[in-house]
């Protein structure tokens, strides 16, 4: 740290740096201070005046930690550090009145609020407050909102500490809430009464410190402490952001972002919180099979002997779906590669090349975005592929960085330079690249899947790389898949794709596959957790776990291994995709060489020591791939509708209202006649 203080809080003298606000450095000291608007990810607000503290030898009134800067204050008058305190008489009296005047106009509604038992309100008032109130006057009433389907409001809770309006402006990169009026008039409302338009937008109920807004699906179906709490991570995208998932029973009730800096800082996408009712619905609970062109119920036992009959001396192709953990995967390949087969996990035709590991995991940190001069996406959208990483650049741009677009146009929440559209304004790009001296401060190359997966896949991966090497700027590869990076990393390749993989075969083993249509002819075996388009078309059915029914490994796609907790059990008779397929290798003579999941995991760690490295991000150092001839077609990006992209997003009625009203939003409107 350059410019470093030192500072008395409460008799504790640290050493912080001169730019940290009091508030900051009484964390540094360990000593807590309540505060209600101040968020250490949203700009300085002071408006709740509940971190007020005494400065000794200041003005002789209380002062507000969070916006006070700690070189701002004057030394004792021999030179000692000087000293705040925030237990002091003065202070005490303070947060009693503040907290007084907060609790004016707040409603009794503490028994049917949603914020009970998690609220800051509650706990501060019974930790800084008094026991009484000097005012007989009638409450301040206010309207409640509509924000859409997802945020519950009660604004006659609110106490204006504007956080939600901080973090949509400047996290979110929305112009849609403000607040309006002065004193007792003031009040948060939205834009012309407009729904929140932004995949973030579930975050806002987090940063609520009362009541005012609440989830709206969560809404009255649980209290906290009913709730059993897991720690794990996301699947939803391929950012593998750190969730809590909590549950009441078998019933996954609400998903919570937990803190990672390095990956998602503490926001999680709306998809990711809300999905999981799509959880409970059009779940498979018990194995069938196809008779006479109708699919019936069986047993595991028939269901089973069936799968190993269909796939005994036959030619084996093997699918890894989106959302396939590690250890799965690394069975089935072990399996079907056993039987003489073929796996394959690119099933969306992504040219990423088996390894190199900089080709398909890059060589960036997720977190390398928040210090870059500059940033190039190509065929990406962020926004919709990556919500939490678009927030990160939105950041980045916000402290100076620069942002190019090779792709197509769309509103990213930040002032984009439009390169160009097609592959032609990337190889004009590598030209440009090539004259300039490399960045003085090192940027990042971010490379989205719908620039990959097309027939010039490898070329457009190939002067990516050439652009990075060129800028001495980092490459990072956008995947859309949970699963995609930790298959690449067991193998689960073919040469020459989807196509070589399942040519000839006769039997194919889709494990969770269902992004990929499969053309009749072959015998499908389908192993997965809900009726989706991969059951339709299976002939044997095995219920699987979904991700939260399982531990299981998943590697971002930056490359960090991470792993996922079981927090509830698989509905009716669904297994755990590694035991299936455990009994499926019995059931066919070929039986893989682990009982349990602590054997697979150690024999997967041991033929691919990097996945061992749980929340690390291995080095890579850049392989540049073979230039190759370009293409002449524009990029496209990769999802079309970012609330329906796996099963259990499709299976969720919440994300099918969201996908609808985004479509209303993106059909221009008609006017009247």
């Amino acid at each position: 740290m350059t410019n470093l203080k030192k500072i008395n809080i409460d008799g504790i003298e640290v050493e912080v740096d001169g730019a940290m606000t009091i508030i900051q450095a009484a964390e540094v000291a360990g000593i807590e201070i309540p505060r209600f608007c101040y968020h250490e990810r949203l700009s300085i607000a002071g408006n709740c005046r509940m971190c007020l503290v005494e400065v000794v030898g200041g003005p002789p009134k209380p002062a507000a930690s969070c916006a006070m800067q700690v070189r701002d204050l004057r030394p004792g008058p021999e030179g000692q550090a000087p000293v705040v305190k925030t237990k002091s008489p003065m202070v005490k009296k303070a947060r009693e009145g503040v907290m007084e005047f907060l609790l004016i106009n707040h409603p009794l509604d503490c028994p049917i609020c949603d914020q009970g038992g998690e609220c800051d309100l509650q706990d501060q008032a019974m930790a800084y407050g008094v026991d009484f109130s000097r005012y007989r006057e009638p409450k301040r009433a206010s309207e409640d909102l509509n924000l859409g389907p997802l945020v519950k409001t009660a604004m006659t809770r609110c106490i204006s500490c504007t956080r939600c309006v901080r973090f949509t402006t400047e996290v979110a990169g929305i112009t849609q809430m403000g607040q309006t009026g002065r004193g007792e008039d003031s009040e948060i409302t939205s834009y012309l009464n407009m729904t929140l338009d932004s995949n973030l937008q579930g975050n806002i109920i987090d940063l609520c410190p009362v009541g005012a807004l609440t989830s709206k699906p969560y809404a009255f179906t649980a209290r906290p402490w009913e709730l059993t709490k897991t720690e794990t991570v996301d699947v939803m995208d391929a950012l593998g952001s750190s969730i809590r998932v909590d549950t009441k029973g078998r019933e996954v009730m609400r998903i919570l972002p937990r803190n990672h800096d390095g990956v998602n800082e503490e926001w999680i996408s709306d998809k990711t919180r809300f999905v999981w009712d799509g959880l409970r619905r059009q779940r498979l609970d018990v194995p069938y099979v196809r008779e006479n062109g109708r699919l019936r119920k069986a047993t595991w036992a028939e269901a089973l002997t069936r799968a190993a009959e269909a796939m005994k001396g036959r030619k084996v192709a093997a699918l890894v779906g989106d959302l396939a953990p590690v250890e799965a995967v690394f069975s089935l390949k072990q399996l079907v590669e056993g039987l003489g087969g073929t796996i394959e996990c690119r099933t969306d035709g992504a040219k990423l090349v088996a390894g190199n590991r900089s080709a398909y995991a890059g060589t960036a940190r997720i977190e390398d975005i928040d210090t870059a001069g500059g940033i190039l996406l190509i065929g990406t959208n962020p926004r919709i592929e990556a919500p939490v990483l678009n927030a990160r650049i939105r950041k980045a741009w916000l402290n100076g960085a620069v942002v190019g677009l090779i792709g197509q146009a769309a509103d990213l929440t930040y002032d984009v330079h439009h390169i160009g559209a097609d592959r032609a304004a990337l190889a004009e790009h590598v030209k440009t690249a090539e004259a300039a001296p490399p960045d003085a401060k090192p940027g990042v190359v971010i490379v989205g899947q719908g620039a990959i997966n097309e027939a010039d896949g490898e070329a457009v991966l190939a002067h990516a790389m050439r652009i990075a090497e060129l800028r001495g700027a980092k490459l990072l590869i956008l995947h859309t898949a949970a699963s995609r990076v930790g298959a690449m990393d067991v193998g689960a390749v073919t040469e020459g794709g989807l196509a070589a993989a399942t040519e000839g075969a006769e039997v194919i083993h889709n494990l969770g596959a269902d992004e990929v249509e499969i053309a009749a002819g072959p015998v499908v075996i389908y192993q997965g957790s809900h009726g989706d388009r991969g059951a339709s078309r299976a002939d044997i059915i095995l219920p699987a776990a979904a991700w939260t029914e399982e531990n299981g490994l998943f590697v971002n796609t930056e490359g960090r291994p991470q792993l996922a907790f079981r927090a509830g059990f698989a509905p009716g008779e669904a297994k755990e995709n590694w035991a299936i397929l455990r009994a499926l290798s019995a059931q066919l003579g070929a039986q893989l060489p682990w009982d349990s999941l602590a054997q697979l995991r150690a024999a997967l760690v041991k033929a691919h020591p990097v996945l061992g490295r749980v929340d690390e991000v291995a080095e890579n150092p850049l392989q540049p791939v073979e230039m190759k001839h370009l293409g002449k077609a524009d990029f496209r990006n990769a999802i079309k509708d970012f609330y329906l992209t796996n099963p259990i997003a499709r299976a969720s009625s919440v994300m099918a209202e969201l996908s609808a009203m985004a479509k209303a939003r993106a059909t221009p409107a008609l006017a009247a006649e």
